[in-house]
């Protein structure tokens, strides 16, 4: 799959998600709002993680690594998340997003590069 037929598979995706968590919020799944946000962050990064795997699959000559997509879902999905927790606890939220960027930076100094 080209790169442009990525892209353009993300936006669709996107948009879809946007979609989801603007139902999900007119059904009163939650209450306010605001928590339409923190829910697409937490969606799209879900959907990075299937596009690195995608990418793992098949992967192209010059084109970004299946871990660099990867590691831009994790941290979608953490902030997301730290941005539902903020408010109950900023020091939770916090905690969240040094836990996933020590994680990141711990799985980044242990993989192996392919000769």
């Amino acid at each position: 799959m080209s790169e442009s037929r990525r892209q353009l598979l993300s936006i669709g995706v996107f948009f879809i998600i946007a979609v989801v968590a603007i139902l999900l919020y007119a059904a009163k799944v939650f209450a306010d709002w605001l928590n339409i946000f923190p829910l697409i962050f937490v969606l799209f990064g879900a959907w990075l993680l299937i596009l690195a795997a995608i990418r793992a699959q098949s992967p192209q000559k010059y084109e970004r690594e299946p871990f660099g997509t990867l590691e831009m879902g994790v941290i979608l999905m953490a902030l997301g998340g730290a941005w539902f927790l903020f408010r109950t606890s900023a020091l939770y939220s916090l905690a969240l997003i040094l836990l996933v960027l020590g994680a990141i930076a711990i799985v980044a100094a242990l993989r192996r590069k392919k000769p």
